[in-house]
């Protein structure tokens, strides 16, 4: 239900009509085939259960504390290598306690500058690193757990998701300047990961739009 892209929360139709114990299910079929698929890939080096499960968004139900509990068990038994489980939360509309209480890492998302529903416009967070440096000191305090950067913003993020938004419209939230500047604002909060959100954009804008910026800007990073 809870998937990385748009619009990240939604019950697929061949599950719409199943009771909600088969829904769970369902679920925990899923992750134990992820999780046996996959568990011999050394590129892994953590398993995320769900995606912001106690944050509200899209079009899905509340998360069942009870399910999620069953899923991180169900990881760990399965994982031979028994590497750690991140639970993902908002970076900005959350103190990340109940995700720190069950996972063995937190991985927080962090936006910079975002369509506001509710607001029906663009708007740029008025926050600065600091914010996220304090919550995860609290975090590491309290439950001695490491905060990485899950999600950082490095594509556009427009009404409707970006198949639906205009190369123009796409600027408003990100360019060049923009990417640069979330990477020093991510640099800045002292967390020591981060993971980039918008790998498949950046690709789309060099083979599709003839702007590589971005993508050869990216290759800095990884060196």
């Amino acid at each position: 239900m809870r998937t990385p892209r748009w619009p990240e929360c939604h019950i697929p139709e061949w599950a719409e009509g199943l009771s909600k114990k088969d829904q769970q299910a369902s679920i925990l079929k899923l992750v134990e085939k992820v999780v046996l698929r996959y568990q011999n890939e050394k590129s892994i080096v953590m398993w995320q259960v769900e995606n912001e499960p106690f944050f509200p968004f899209g079009q899905c139900p509340r998360t069942d504390k009870g399910v999620l509990k069953k899923e991180i068990a169900l990881v760990k038994s399965l994982d031979l290598q028994d590497r750690p489980v991140a639970i993902s939360d908002s970076g900005e509309w959350s103190f990340w306690i109940t995700a720190a209480s069950l996972g063995d890492k937190v991985a927080t998302t962090l936006h910079r500058k975002i369509w506001f529903k509710e607001l029906k416009s663009y708007v740029l967070y008025p926050l600065r690193p600091v914010f996220y440096w304090r919550k995860a000191q609290i975090i590491a305090r309290l439950f001695n757990k490491e905060v990485i950067g899950g999600e950082l913003q490095a594509e556009p993020w427009c009404p409707g998701g970006l198949n639906k938004c205009s190369a123009l419209e796409q600027k408003k939230t990100m360019d060049l300047g923009q990417f640069k500047n979330n990477i020093k604002f991510a640099q800045e909060t002292g967390l020591k990961e981060f993971y980039l959100w918008g790998a498949e954009w950046w690709y789309w804008m060099k083979e599709k739009q003839q702007n590589p910026e971005i993508w050869e800007e990216t290759k800095k990073l990884f060196k």
